[in-house]
């Protein structure tokens, strides 16, 4: 079992989701069920030194998400690969001045352990800061919840990366054009 699901099983009984009643006004309800729990993902966005361009327009979008309710935001970290290959790791909160995040930064719930974080920084190149992301997807949870409840167990799931699906495109596209 990985520290992440027992950190999972751990706190199933306090659990906290993030409802929305207006773009302002956000409602904390606790002690939901495990059953009520939404999908959760997580992604690494890594920053090569030299290449990252923080603008807002990344916060933005992610607030916007957690306003209409769509993800909760359980935890979100920055990691630096140093070029010797170790790992520095920050909570968000960490960072000093939150902006426009802090709406969300006390909503987290540092569920990542060292063994998680040394994980997913094993892809980084060295030199360079990442962006972990773990969310919950609010959107599918009365799907999860009706499917749990009817006795179905999640045995598959999947993401295909958007640069798969351009490429094949561009693929079928050249084939199709040598056809002509």
């Amino acid at each position: 079992m990985s520290p992440l699901s027992k950190v999972f099983e751990a706190g199933a009984t306090d659990c906290r989701r993030e409802t929305i009643q207006s773009p302002n006004e956000r409602q904390t309800m606790t002690d939901a069920s495990l059953d009520e729990l939404g999908p959760v993902d997580y992604v690494v966005v890594e920053f090569p030194a030299g290449a990252s361009n923080f603008t807002g327009e990344m916060a933005k979008e992610l607030l916007a998400l957690v306003d209409s309710g769509t993800i909760r935001v359980i935890d979100a970290l920055i990691l630096t690969k140093n070029e010797d290959g170790t790992v520095d790791a920050a909570e968000l909160s960490d960072g000093g001045e939150l902006g426009e995040l802090q709406a969300i930064e006390a909503q987290l719930a540092e569920l990542l352990a060292a063994e998680d974080v040394e994980h997913l920084a094993a892809a980084m190149e060295p030199g360079s800061t990442a962006g972990v992301l773990i969310w919950e997807n609010l959107w599918a949870a009365p799907f999860a919840t009706a499917a749990r409840r009817s006795g179905g167990q999640l045995i598959a799931d999947g993401r295909i990366p958007i640069q798969a699906i351009i490429a094949s495109i561009e693929a079928d596209e050249a084939l199709t054009t040598e056809g002509d």
